[in-house]
């Protein structure tokens, strides 16, 4: 495939200037020299729409076409007088761990830049990676946790503005706040727009500016599950065009997170989109996403900082295949979808966006992971990774701007279990599951239409001695694992095996922190909630150990 580019209005001249970093589940961490930093974030589902450089319509799928369950796009800024790299960067190919729907902008005035968020894994520094609103969503507690390292570490910090609209699933507790993690300003929820709820049994969940909430989901903020109107898109929107146009005025540098939870179930749209496309409610909120980000980019180039500008775009994990086909995106050809760490589950698209710098229609087929913005932050800031813990990211640079190719293993992680690795073309599976008999007959389905004997299990099957290959270019579908007697399978087998053997001699177990479940921690009396009189009368406090089904 010589291009990939997103369907709709949102991006008409990436067939002319892009980078598509294939099979990727990235986002941006951030490390720039003066500006502000804002987030504003949620999550959705958006399928990868190409095809020899032509538009698809959502949930069309093709070669290499993947859905998405949450997407993001980064944008660097750099000012006129200290332009930022020059040398034309290229894309990848990229493999997700957990991380919500985003767009960000970067702008900074001495060649700065960064990318990316991590797996649910076991080192105490995992969270050096991460930003506030890309912590995987059920890890966020000890990714985020006390001594860690978030968006900006310290000793990096040197002033840009930093925005943070709706991050998802980063832990509501005063300890895991955005402004308490390198960002300067914030707009949005700290879970997902669930609900509703009752006020009673639990609470409808708050939505916030900076640090104190302004209303909450289906209150102040309303949904209408039966028709699927809600006007949060354009909010959000609101929100990071004013940020720019703020920033801009003030001359700042700046680096805006914008996630937007329109395609994660139950799916929005606002009244303009809504039956405006062929795939119904998801397809009109993947036309609003679109616009949306087309917005963005314009009033970029009115402003003209386009040529300053980096943007990436890109996803959390693959459509949540549960909530399809009304709800939810497509896969394509890969196996199953979010929650599983099969291919569909796994695997993502990312587009990169910076005129002047990237060349037109450039594929890489490098292996990328959100773990690797972090470090590809900081060597385009020319600032170098924290010393004083194991950073697990790579930086990507050399694959970027000089179209080489890095051989590196991927860990995927389901709890503390290692599930899998993939290195160069080849995946093998120590582990398979998609979920349990229990849930699959109570029409949960991870896999709909999808059996492969001995693969889509729904016990949880161990392959730790002699693990289950596939060879990802041949088969991405994961459906022909590789004969155990093949010379082919005894040479992938022994150059995975020892990279496994090095990942794991390196963990240090980490403590979770989402072991203990307690009603009464939730959103009942928000900072702020006295203000607006929608303070809530909490529960008897009574922790109990989690159950988490997947």
């Amino acid at each position: 495939m010589s291009s990939s580019t997103l369907s709709g209005p949102a991006f008409p001249e990436l067939e002319k200037r892009h980078a598509v970093f294939r099979d990727s589940e990235a986002l941006l961490d951030c490390s720039p020299e003066e500006g502000h930093w804002r987030s504003v974030c949620s999550s959705g589902n958006i399928p990868e729409c190409s095809g020899q450089g032509k538009p698809r319509e959502p949930g069309d799928s093709g070669d290499g076409c993947s859905g998405l369950e949450s997407v993001g796009t980064v944008l660097l800024q750099s000012s006129p007088q200290h332009p930022a790299v020059t040398q034309p960067p290229l894309s990848l190919r990229w493999t997700p761990l957990a991380v919500p729907m985003c767009s960000v902008v970067w702008q900074h005035s001495v060649g700065k830049g960064g990318w990316f968020p991590g797996l649910p894994g076991c080192r105490p520094g995992l969270s050096v990676l991460v930003c506030p609103g890309l912590s995987t969503h059920w890890v966020l507690g000890w990714l985020m946790g006390e001594g860690e390292v978030g968006c900006c570490p310290e000793g990096t910090r040197q002033g840009p503005e930093v925005l943070v609209p709706v991050p998802r699933h980063l832990g509501h507790r005063p300890q895991f706040h955005p402004l308490k993690h390198g960002f300067d300003e914030w707009f949005g929820s700290p879970n997902c727009h669930f609900g509703p709820y009752d006020n009673r049994a639990r609470p409808n969940i708050p939505v916030y500016r900076d640090w104190e909430m302004v209303g909450r989901f289906y209150e102040e903020f309303p949904i209408n599950l039966k028709t699927g109107e809600a006007n949060l898109t354009q909010i959000y929107l609101e929100e990071a065009l004013d940020f720019i146009r703020r920033q801009q005025a003030r001359q700042r540098p700046f680096f805006l997170y914008w996630a937007i939870d329109a395609t994660h179930a139950p799916v929005y749209a606002s009244r303009s989109f809504l039956g405006t496309s062929r795939r119904g409610r998801y397809g009109d909120a993947v036309r609003e996403i679109d616009d949306s980000v087309g917005r963005i980019l314009r009033l970029l180039r009115e402003l003209r900082l386009g040529d300053s500008t980096f943007v990436f775009f890109t996803s959390d994990n693959g459509a949540a295949l549960i909530s399809a086909p009304e709800q939810g995106g497509s896969n394509g050809p890969f196996l199953c979808g979010k929650q599983t760490t099969f291919e569909g589950g796994m695997r993502v698209p990312a587009i990169a966006w910076w005129p002047g710098h990237i060349p037109a229609g450039q594929v890489s087929h490098q292996l990328g992971s959100i773990m690797d913005l972090f470090s590809t932050s900081l060597s385009l800031a020319g600032l170098k990774p924290p010393r004083d813990r194991a950073v697990d990211g790579l930086d990507l640079l050399p694959a970027i701007l000089q179209g080489q190719l890095m051989d590196r293993p991927m860990f995927y992680y389901r709890g503390n279990t290692l599930m899998a690795v993939t290195l160069g073309l080849y995946k093998a599976h120590f582990w398979t599951w998609t979920n349990s008999w229990e849930e699959f007959k109570q029409g949960i389905d991870f896999c709909p239409g999808q059996n492969v004997s001995g693969v889509t299990t729904h016990t949880q099957e161990e392959h730790t001695k002699l693990p289950l290959m596939f060879h990802l270019g041949r088969d991405p579908g994961e459906r022909y694992p590789l004969s155990f007697g093949s010379a082919e399978y005894q040479d992938a087998l022994g150059r995975i095996t020892p990279a496994v053997q090095q990942h794991q001699e390196a963990l240090v177990p980490g403590q979770p922190q989402l072991n203990v479940c307690n009603q009464a921690v939730m959103n009942w009396a928000p900072p702020g909630c006295e203000k607006l009189g929608k303070c809530l009368r909490p529960p008897e406090s009574v922790p109990e150990k989690c159950s988490w089904l997947h």
